[in-house]
């Protein structure tokens, strides 16, 4: 892959992410954040995120840049990924999607798996076999049971750290799944039954957008060389690039954990300022411990393939 199909590629999920025209300032801000931490050789995706965002970018400029099948197919899958992220496709971002596959000359007979995997991965119900016995009403966990959070809290962690060195981006697009019923049954066990909507205001409270943490490990995936990557030494060696990645996939969902636990333990009465200022706090802390479970973490990733997204995301951990 030459450097123009990379930012073709990269350009194409960018566009994705604002195809529905409603994302935030937090996102925007991740965003702009992603693109000055990416690598800054021969694409510059700081200058490249400005060109999308002037219009300068166009679908059809970027699709006709991609020849071959496997890469047309391969920026198909990373703006659907992008596009599910919030787990709701708008009508904007249908269109989008529909446009890009006549730009790309993709068949949709076999762009639809592609679109059910993702959709499977995004719309997978939270409600799950709890750690512990939901109390009618907001409680204190017993010690023991808020070890067994803390061991869940970890174990979602390692495993999200795990999927970023997979080679596929539906892999990435599984973490913001896994993150938000992780926080589903820290919520549950404290006594209280959330939905997507709770979770997400809260996931956004800390800072954290949804569409920028799969544009961020589809991006720096996409750069390190490992995207299409298929077993071997050479997915293990483009791996290895991976690591900055898949710390941070392990930081946020430990201090989301953490946030979690600390926030629905005390009867959700942080302010929004606080809940930004303790998950800040609690990501320096979750940095700090990645190297004490990076072996854990490739460890997990080796045992992974693509075929268990959903039985892990359906599964305890």
């Amino acid at each position: 892959m030459n450097a123009t199909e990379k930012e073709s590629i990269l350009s194409l999920s960018l566009l994705a992410a604002f195809a529905d025209g409603s994302q935030g300032d937090v996102e925007r801000a991740e965003l702009k954040r992603i693109a000055e931490s990416l690598p800054n050789s021969e694409l510059r995706p700081v200058d490249l995120l400005h060109r999308v965002l002037s219009g300068q970018v166009t679908v059809t400029g970027a699709a006709a840049a991609l020849t071959s099948a496997p890469l047309r197919q391969l920026a198909y899958e990373m703006a659907v990924c992008v596009c599910e992220a919030d787990d709701v496709l708008s009508a904007r971002e249908r269109d989008f999607l529909d446009r890009l596959r006549r730009e790309l000359h993709l068949d949709a007979a076999a762009t639809a798996s592609i679109e059910t995997q993702a959709e499977q991965v995004v719309t997978e119900p939270l409600a799950a076999p709890p750690v512990f016995a939901a109390a009618a009403a907001p409680t204190t966990v017993p010690a023991a049971a808020g070890a067994d959070v803390d061991q869940m809290v970890l174990n979602y962690a390692i495993l999200n750290g795990a999927l970023e060195l997979l080679p596929e981006s539906l892999a990435t697009m599984a973490i913001i799944p896994l993150q938000m019923k992780m926080v589903y049954r820290i919520g549950r066990a404290h006594g209280y039954e959330l939905d997507r909507g709770h979770i997400k205001d809260l996931i956004a409270t800390a800072g954290v957008g949804l569409t920028s943490q799969v544009v961020e490990g589809c991006a720096r995936k996409l750069l390190g060389g490992l995207l299409g990557k298929i077993g071997g030494g050479g997915m293990m060696k483009s791996a290895g690039k991976q690591v900055a990645s898949s710390a941070m996939s392990f930081a946020t969902t430990w201090a989301l954990g953490k946030l979690a636990e600390r926030y629905y333990a005390g009867g959700r009465k942080l302010s929004a300022i606080e809940v930004r200022q303790v998950f800040g706090s609690l990501t320096e802390q979750a940095r700090g411990l990645h190297g004490t479970h990076a072996a854990a973490i490739r460890e997990k990733a080796g045992s992974l393939n693509l075929t268990q997204l959903l039985p892990l995301i359906r599964g305890r951990q």
